[in-house]
């Protein structure tokens, strides 16, 4: 028998307002992640779901008496190819993904054993339940929703962790050697000319530095074979809005500029003391002898010091750079559900069979890229 709970009200609502205010309260009390930010969501749903054939599921849980946001859980319906799959709200742009809910409240859910069925009951129907990069140590969407336990993703985030003054920090996150490296390409950078670094403060700055960022990256990512976000309209103007609506509060775009023209910049979000990189672009061909990349990380690393940063984070991903600045590595997870014979099928060939997984994606991008490459760039 469908018997709804006592204590909240669950439903779901396709064209929730991730910018009002109670959802901002609920965000600021929950153990979110900064890509559960109100703009994140907001430009993500508004802008880039539609673009890409996704249609919106997002659950809402308020508390039954007063009326109250309890929890969240933004979530996409995609179909990829013939198969139907419920995910959280990604779409190859967010990192860490997480209920929008209080560890407290959350426990409060998982006892209520009629409104854990009314969420489960509210998802479906699908083939195939697929949540991944699950931080370590948040909230157990797996309790929720009923999946299998949570598996590592074979993949690591990485931060390092920020102390001041800034000369301190770069002595004990990097080798002796890799600062003599950097300080001797920093001082032949600056013999090229004019240089300067700044954070982007203006919407002309942004979309100069954005502009400048999608030509740096198409070769480069065109080189790899795996194509560029940015070379997307729908995702341009994803990043661009994110970038313009969050500008000198949850978002941060710097720029090294030589005698005037961007030749560096990394884009970022900040959330709860910490600097998470999502983005960057360098004119490797203009540069390539002076570890471009390098020498902007650093600086990025000292501007998050002056402001009173406690992390770099720089996502999703096993680049060695990363620990060359003193980053540690921290696990990611997936969990699955499946839904139908045919779900059970495509997470056999995706569990089973990389060249099959790789065939699986090629069909998806006729509709929609699914699978969030690990790079330090996207």
């Amino acid at each position: 028998m469908n018997k709804p709970s006592n204590t909240f009200e669950i439903a779901i609502e396709p064209s929730f307002d991730f910018l009002s205010p109670e959802y901002a309260e609920l965000f600021d009390r929950s153990a979110a992640t900064a890509f559960q930010h109100p703009v994140w969501l907001h430009s993500l749903y508004t802008r880039l779901a539609p673009e890409t054939g996704a249609t919106a599921l997002v659950v809402i849980v308020r508390d039954r008496d007063t009326g109250t946001l309890a929890m969240v859980l933004p979530l996409l319906r995609i179909r990829r190819g013939p198969i139907r799959t419920i995910e959280f709200a990604d779409l190859r742009v967010s990192d860490y993904l997480a209920p929008v809910c209080s560890p407290d409240v959350f426990s409060r859910l998982l006892d209520d054993a009629a409104a854990c069925a009314q969420i489960r009951r509210l998802v479906r129907p699908f083939d195939l339940l697929r949540m991944a990069k699950l931080p370590d140590g948040r909230l157990p969407i797996e309790d929720l929703l009923a999946t299998s336990r949570r598996v590592s993703m074979n993949t690591n985030a990485y931060a390092t962790v920020l102390v001041a003054p800034y000369e301190q920090w770069r002595a004990s996150a990097m080798d002796r050697s890799y600062q003599k490296e950097l300080a001797k390409k920093y001082r032949q950078l600056q013999k090229k000319g004019a240089l300067s670094f700044s954070c982007c403060s203006d919407s002309a700055a942004v979309l100069e530095t954005m502009e400048v960022m999608r030509k740096f990256r198409g070769p480069r990512f065109h080189a790899q074979g795996d194509g560029d976000l940015l070379q997307r309209p729908e995702y341009y103007g994803f990043y661009s809005d994110v970038a313009l609506r969050g500008l000198g509060s949850f978002v941060r775009l710097y720029a090294m500029k030589m005698d005037g023209e961007v030749i560096a910049a990394v884009l970022g979000l900040c959330h709860r003391g910490s600097f998470l990189v999502i983005m960057s672009a360098f004119d490797i061909a203009g540069y390539k002898s002076q570890s471009i990349g390098a020498l902007m990380f650093e600086q990025v690393a000292r501007d998050c010091i002056e402001r009173g940063d406690q992390m770099l984070d720089f996502t999703i991903g096993d680049e060695p750079y990363k620990k060359s600045f003193g980053a540690q590595p921290s696990p990611m997870w997936e969990v699955t559900q499946v839904g139908s014979a045919a779900g059970a099928i495509a997470l056999f060939a995706l569990k089973q069979a990389p060249w099959l997984k790789l065939a699986a994606k090629r069909l998806s991008d006729l509709k929609v890229q699914p699978a969030h490459t690990a790079t330090p760039t996207r």
